[in-house]
């Protein structure tokens, strides 16, 4: 049996909060303890960690909007707030 669309896309999200965890710790890697070989070489290495790392969360968040349009179409923050069980408010 073939897994639901909310279920493929929900462990997708997973998938890419771990490796974007796992490239934003390579900030911390042991490398940046060891000398340059050349002038702005670890500089270099920080910013396109953290490029990685924004571009693995914009995935993410493109997924979400996958799955927010095959539900409904609505993102949670458009929601009308609301007033009381079963009513939104107008």
């Amino acid at each position: 049996m073939e897994p639901k669309f909310n279920e493929v896309c929900d462990g997708l999200r997973t998938d890419i909060i771990d490796i974007s965890n796992r490239v934003f710790q390579l900030k911390t890697h042991f490398r940046f303890r060891e000398e340059q070989t050349y002038e702005g070489q670890h500089g270099e290495m920080q910013a396109n960690i953290m490029l990685a790392y924004r571009h693995l969360e914009d995935a993410r968040m493109r997924v979400g909007k996958i799955l927010q349009a095959a539900v409904d179409g609505i993102s949670i923050l458009d929601k009308p707030p609301i007033d009381e069980p079963g009513k939104a408010k107008q």
